[in-house]
């Protein structure tokens, strides 16, 4: 989908602090094999501060660099992929409570990895359909902590992080215009996350901390590696080709690709050698130091690059995602000036 008169006005990531993976090896909690394999430096988590109150800081920090008050927000959207800090409660709501305090549509997406994406598409769909006639707020978060996750196993080739992000999305302009965007989904792949497993009654019915390598075998198992590997690059491939083709421009032109923060040899094997992507133009530096957001990576990624200072006007930026489901996304930004809150 072309589009136009889309902007970002703002964005931020709020971290609270991090582990270094070797500190991590030290004391037995990751294993020097993961730790190898994924070339993380270190990995972000959050001592106190619930999912939530991480999404409500990033809020608030994107708003006021967007200069956007919460009269001027149509729409809020909240993606995650796990517990929020509460039971049975609208986590958006609260973020609307705390950085917004109006009476827009506050709602939570729960489509994994690929929520970001989601959000922003959704989003976009919202604004540029007439509901609204200035910004959307969109925040990402989660706290991936024991005793429901093993940061460091639950899923080996990628570290789980803790952390929060923020995007605003505007009709009014911004630092960056929004030139296409794609999604797609493949739910025949919808098993490699949930295995064989009966459904039960209630959360971690079948084992604490979660286990994604188990549910990967028993579907591996039955429909073959080669099966899921086909799949999913296709799915991540048709998504790719739509935003880039609608944006007009091919993959290789792009001055940035920003990709989930997997490890590297999980990155190496989905997206350096398939697309022919230098790792030089990923924010794999930045990545490295972070771990895995749940649904936030590519908001994070941007908004390194724009706090760092490392995108300049008139780059092109592309943002890449893929979530358990099968879901996939990517995004197309041009960016059109420096903020001001950005690094000369």
């Amino acid at each position: 989908m072309r589009l136009e008169d889309v902007y970002i006005r703002g964005t931020s990531t709020r971290l609270p602090s991090r582990i270094p993976v070797a500190d991590a090896v030290a004391s037995g909690a990751c294993p020097p094999r993961v730790a190898a394999a994924t070339g993380m430096e270190s990995v972000a988590y959050s001592p106190h501060e619930s999912a939530a109150e991480m999404a409500a800081a990033a809020a608030r920090t994107a708003l006021e660099r967007a200069g956007t008050r919460g009269g001027d927000v149509d729409l809020l959207l909240h993606a995650d992929t796990y517990h929020q800090g509460q039971d049975l409660w609208p986590v958006a709501s609260y973020i609307q409570r705390e950085a917004l305090g109006n009476t827009c549509q506050a709602i939570e997406i729960r489509q994994m990895s690929n929520g970001g994406l989601a959000a922003l598409d959704l989003a976009t769909a919202y604004l540029t359909a007439g509901h609204g006639h200035s910004d959307a707020l969109l925040t990402t978060a989660d706290r991936f902590c024991a005793p429901g996750i093993d940061r460091w196993n639950t899923d080996p080739g990628t570290p789980y992080a803790d952390g929060a992000t923020s995007l605003v999305l505007s009709r009014r302009g911004g630092f960056a215009r929004l030139v296409s965007l794609a999604l797609y989904a493949d739910p025949e792949l919808e098993p490699l996350h949930r295995g064989d497993d009966p459904f039960t009654t209630a959360p971690f019915g079948h084992r604490m901390p979660v286990d994604f390598e188990a549910a990967k075998r028993s579907f591996v198992g039955r429909a073959g590696i080669s099966y899921a590997i086909t799949r999913a690059h296709n799915g991540q491939q048709t998504v790719i080709k739509q935003a880039l083709a609608d944006a007009g421009s091919e993959l290789s032109e792009a001055d940035w690709v920003v990709l989930p923060h997997f490890g590297k040899r999980r990155l190496t094997s989905i997206y350096y050698k398939p697309f022919g992507i230098d790792p030089a133009r990923t924010t794999w530096d930045f990545s490295r130091t972070v771990g895995h957001l749940g649904a936030g990576d590519q908001f994070a990624g941007l908004d390194h690059l724009m706090v760092s200072g490392r995108a300049a006007p008139g780059e092109r930026i592309v943002l890449v995602s893929v979530g358990a489901g099968y879901s996939w996304g990517c995004a197309v930004l041009d960016i059109l000036e420096r903020p001001g809150w950005a690094t000369a």
